[in-house]
């Protein structure tokens, strides 16, 4: 009998061990946004340095992320809106309220590099910009999507532009457009903007109509490792993140 007790508990000890090896060994799960997707390939090698695990990251979306993670999306980390994480806090999908804050970003417009540059530094003359050329893209979904509907309502001319909208789910497809031709404007996150080499940044909107948006991280509550998750969470939200989120457009908090 105590011969069996003493392979059991062997057992239970290596199984327990390998576990904990396993949780050790494997990599963090991250569903980040679109609109931090710059400043996180550009930290990703430092990033796994500092926590000791490879991390694989998907880019969406924050709308995108929040419905795979109500429908049981498995992750460790997820780097979305702080409203976004907020509300899978409550449905027991997060850790940790509204998140740790990351970095945010305004938004902005972008035309083909090399065509005329119209002014938008003014209400005026953005408007005058918008009503003068031939389409307009931007995401029906994305985090800066608010802000533009509330621009065009605010400047009154909404119902004109709708005719020369292209609505493209994300900032690749949208910025694709004006890359293509199909579009003059591109109007997103100027995160997501900077980074692309056949782009020209006209600028950030004018301050009227001006709203940042701001990303947190969150642990989820079904995190294989969830103190390599936090380690994660701490490297991007630290000081040797800064300069890159200052070199691709974007603000610490």
């Amino acid at each position: 009998m105590r011969k069996y007790s003493i392979v059991a508990i062997a057992l239970a000890c290596a199984l327990f061990f390998s576990q904990k090896l396993a949780a050790q060994t494997s990599e963090v799960h991250v569903l980040a946004s679109n609109g931090i997707k710059a400043v996180i390939e550009d930290l990703l090698p430092q990033a796994e340095h500092s926590i000791g695990r490879t991390i694989a990251v998907q880019f969406m979306p924050t709308a995108n992320i929040k419905q795979k993670i109500e429908a049981g999306e498995p992750f460790d980390v997820a780097i979305i809106t702080p409203e976004a994480i907020a509300d899978l806090t409550k449905q027991g999908k997060t850790l940790a309220g509204s998140g740790t804050p990351i970095s945010r970003a305004g938004v902005g417009i972008a035309i083909r590099k090399g065509e005329p540059r119209p002014d938008i530094s003014t209400p005026e003359a953005i408007k005058s910009a918008l009503l003068n050329v031939k389409a307009v893209a931007y995401a029906p979904q994305g985090a800066s999507t608010a802000t533009i509907t509330q621009m065009l309502d605010n400047l009154g001319i909404a119902e004109a532009v709708k005719s020369k909208t292209v609505l493209l789910q994300g900032s690749d497809l949208t910025i694709a457009a004006v890359l293509d031709g199909r579009a003059d404007f591109v109007i997103t996150l100027v995160s997501e903007l900077l980074p692309i080499k056949g782009l020209d940044v006209l600028g950030p909107l004018p301050d009227k109509f001006q709203h940042y948006v701001s990303f947190s991280a969150a642990v989820g509550a079904g995190a294989k490792d969830p103190v390599a998750a936090n380690a994660l969470i701490q490297f991007l939200a630290g000081p040797a993140a800064l300069p890159v989120i200052k070199a691709r457009g974007m603000e610490p908090h």
